[in-house]
């Protein structure tokens, strides 16, 4: 389990983001620059005890009206190779010492432990507290008993959110014809309404969590949800 240490973050991880948000083909502020409050999120353990993951919301209260963004990070002692266009900051942690802050929709650790969350074989953790199981965060997956780890062949940023291209390794239990489905991450999020829920019937899968509303009221939707094959073209943006 994840450890949650009581200590120093310099810059912090809303400085960090402040910075990183706007150039983003999914942020849809129209302030000077964001206005950033902690929502919600939780954690996910790296087996390997190497990675940090936390999928963390933000409110942004710059524009007309708050947007909850949904932003994947992973914490890293050393460089991820190849990912330099992924790394949004480092910082120092008064226990770790420096940390380099990935958008983990680019790290394969964190898409693996994604998919796993999805399929039922990770476990979700609370956002600040140390081994402490969040069951409100919960994973459905269609074909079930699907156990064949994935890699991460492509992500996608877009104006809907980033599209997560995944191949299985072994072809024991395809998840579609080709062995291949992409996972959508939302990055705006919505609450789950009757429309919503009644789409959720045609997904492979979805994970669904909640946040809070700046009213202090909770909201509920979907964080992310697997498709069968990719999605249309005209949903995504080149990279």
């Amino acid at each position: 389990m994840a450890v949650i240490h009581r200590t120093t973050l310099a810059p912090g991880k809303l400085e960090l983001l402040a910075s990183w948000l706007p150039a983003q083909p999914w942020y849809l502020g129209n302030g000077p620059e964001p206005k950033l409050t902690k929502a919600g999120g939780f954690r996910l353990d790296d087996p390997e005890g190497e990675v940090g993951i936390e999928f963390m919301v933000v409110t942004d209260d710059s524009g007309d009206q708050p947007l909850a963004y949904h932003v994947p990070l992973t914490y890293r002692g050393a460089p991820l190779d190849d990912a330099e266009q992924a790394l949004i900051g480092t910082a120092e942690h008064g226990v770790l010492g420096r940390r380099w802050i990935y958008d983990g929709t680019h790290d394969p650790v964190l898409v693996a432990q994604l998919f796993a969350l999805m399929t039922g074989k990770a476990e979700p953790q609370a956002q600040s507290t140390s081994n402490s199981p969040d069951p409100t965060v919960t994973g459905h997956f269609a074909p079930t008993g699907h156990g064949a780890p994935i890699h991460l062949t492509a992500a996608t940023d877009g104006p809907h959110g980033t599209d997560l291209l995944v191949r299985t390794t072994t072809a024991a239990e395809p998840t579609s014809p080709t062995g291949q489905l992409t996972i959508r991450v939302n990055r705006v999020l919505q609450p789950t309404t009757a429309d919503s829920s009644a789409h959720e019937a045609a997904l492979l899968g979805h994970i669904t969590a909640n946040w809070l509303l700046p009213n202090g009221s909770t909201s509920r939707g979907q964080f992310a949800t697997a498709h069968a094959t990719p999605l249309p073209a005209h949903t995504q943006a080149d990279q």
